[in-house]
């Protein structure tokens, strides 16, 4: 009986033993974890944003699926709107109308829904940009502009599969492109139409994107988004160039504070978006009716976020058609598809391209101004410019009834606008970067302008000027600009092709650049005419 309590303290022992040891590595986790600094700037908010938002998009979506019916099998509507009253549809529009008007805080919930979901991509977009004109992108986080892209590929599938399932005349409209681009690719595209609508257009539809759109999109988000907070932990956070700001240190709050500050940004986006549910009503299906394949809404269009795929195709010439190994080739469709996936390719693969031109494989925790890095700034302009352009082709026919205008005259405005606009973005962008850095070297150089005039001794008149602020000044001095390549022959005396596409792209990007400021050519610039005012020299 002694033998066997004393083996159970041991065991017991050895658990409380186990335990605190579990303890003391979790303690020692959060001492390092608390150590650790934040660095505080708004533009690093927008990812906190859209995470904050997919938490209320997932609580609000758990809420729907109680309620919410995945069936196609037809109904005849006989609830709370009467409107409507013995019109058939299907189960999945009835009990979406059932959500809205039936249960209590259902069309509160459904639009906060659908609200969470534009700003959650909203905000990962602008995300996006940030880091694209910030070189947020560099060594060691290329995996982590990777991964940003996968995230909004797959929101934009959420949305796309989230956006058909009320099965009414809006959504229906929406299908019906869906099935357009599909039959329009040679070969497969009547295969690939049968597959996602089940023989069964448009309401076949619904029994695939339902799965996808409340178990296999969210979890491949949350799992990115854990992926990219893993990736943030690793590579370590960046920060933007100020006093005491180096590659080698973070300056920012602590955890605690910067925990706190985070949940305060949690609640106040979650208001906001209640607020603007509560007051802004966003996809009234009981407007549309169910979904028909022989009508479309009228002045629908194609989900905001998405909107310039559909515009791609409505600048696209009528007429591209051709007839090859007896298959019709839609090149109407193909050719925009096509270009937009070459569009989002480039945009993804940049960070890639930028490194391979400049050679640059150092690992970079300062952000850049975006004036600092002129080429990279028009580029994203340029980019920018054509998403804008396509997205507002999208809505080319509300546009022309708006306006009066002819839809004609606004697609062929739009068609120049998408091969100029690009163009006057991107010189117009890097001839202000350029000035804008100019500017900034004159401010090290010769001081703030303060607007004060005085005499010279001489009898000339100058206007005064402050030095620098010593917290302004790192911003501007402390940043790079990197030098065309020079084309050097390898060991037999060649010089390969690769090096000299990497020199004429490195020329391109980087002929026009300002020189940072350096300390010595500080110290050794001229005396200014207030300088010598002030000396007493005349």
């Amino acid at each position: 009986m002694n033998g066997r309590r004393r083996g159970d303290g041991d065991r017991l022992t050895e658990r409380l033993s186990a335990r605190l040891q579990e303890l003391s590595w979790f303690d020692r986790a959060l001492r390092r974890a608390r150590s650790k600094a934040f660095p505080d700037h708004w533009s690093l908010l927008f990812g906190q944003v859209a995470v904050y938002s997919f938490i209320i998009v997932t609580v609000t979506g758990i809420f729907l699926m109680f309620f919410y019916d995945a069936s196609t099998t037809l109904v005849r509507y006989d609830g709370s709107f009467t409107p409507l009253h013995g019109v058939e549809m299907s189960r999945a529009l009835e009990s979406t109308l059932q959500i809205s008007f039936d249960v209590r805080g259902g069309l509160l919930v459904r639009q906060l829904h659908n609200w969470s979901a534009s700003l959650m991509i909203a905000a990962l977009m602008a995300h996006i940009l940030r880091i694209f004109f910030t070189g947020g992108f560099r060594k060691p986080r290329k995996l982590r502009w990777l991964v940003l892209f996968g995230i909004l590929f797959l929101s934009w599938g959420a949305g796309l599969t989230g956006a058909v399932l009320p099965d009414d005349l809006l959504s229906g409209s929406t299908l019906a492109v869906l099935d357009g681009v599909l039959k329009a690719i040679p070969i497969i595209g009547t295969w690939a139409s049968y597959l996602v609508f089940s023989g069964e257009f448009p309401s076949g539809a619904i029994a695939l994107f339902y799965p996808l759109h409340i178990l296999l999109l969210p979890l491949a988000i949350a799992g990115a988004m854990l992926l990219n907070g893993l990736l943030a932990m690793v590579n370590g956070p960046e920060q933007f160039p100020g006093p005491g700001r180096k590659e080698t240190n973070i300056v920012g709050r602590p955890l605690t504070v910067a925990a706190v500050k985070g949940g305060g940004l949690f609640f106040l986006v979650a208001g906001l978006l209640t607020a603007i549910a509560a007051g802004v009503t966003v996809n009234p299906v009981w407007a549309y009716g169910p979904a028909d394949p022989g009508n479309a809404s009228a002045g629908a269009g194609a989900l905001w976020y998405v909107a310039f795929l559909d515009g791609a195709q409505r600048l696209t010439p009528p007429g591209w058609e051709l007839v090859w190994l007896d298959r019709t080739w839609t090149l109407a469709i193909l050719v925009p598809v096509g270009l937009v996936g070459l569009y989002l390719l480039a945009a993804a693969l940049y960070p890639f391209l930028e490194a391979w031109v400049t050679g640059d494989r150092r690992s970079h925790h300062l952000l850049d101004r975006p004036r600092n890095a002129p080429a990279r700034t028009a580029i994203g302009a340029a980019g920018v410019t054509v998403y804008g352009v396509l997205w507002a082709a999208a809505g080319s026919d509300v546009i022309a009834m708006r306006f009066g205008l002819s839809v004609e005259s606004v697609v062929l405005a739009l068609q120049v606008t998408l091969l100029l606009g690009p163009l006057i973005a991107y010189v117009g962008t890097k001839r202000t970067c350029l000035a804008l850095q100019k500017k900034d070297r004159a401010i090290v150089m010769h001081g703030v302008e303060t607007g004060r005039i005085v005499r010279l001794p001489g009898g000339g008149y100058a206007e005064k000027h402050t030095p620098v602020d010593v917290h302004r000044r790192p911003e501007l001095v402390d940043y790079e600009a990197p030098a065309p390549l020079v084309l050097r022959p390898d060991g037999d005396g060649r010089i390969r092709f690769r090096n000299r596409v990497r020199a004429v792209m490195s020329r391109w990007l980087y002929a026009d650049r300002v020189p940072p400021v350096r300390a010595g050519e500080l110290e050794a610039a001229p005396a200014s005419e207030q300088e010598k005012v002030e000396a007493g020299r005349p």
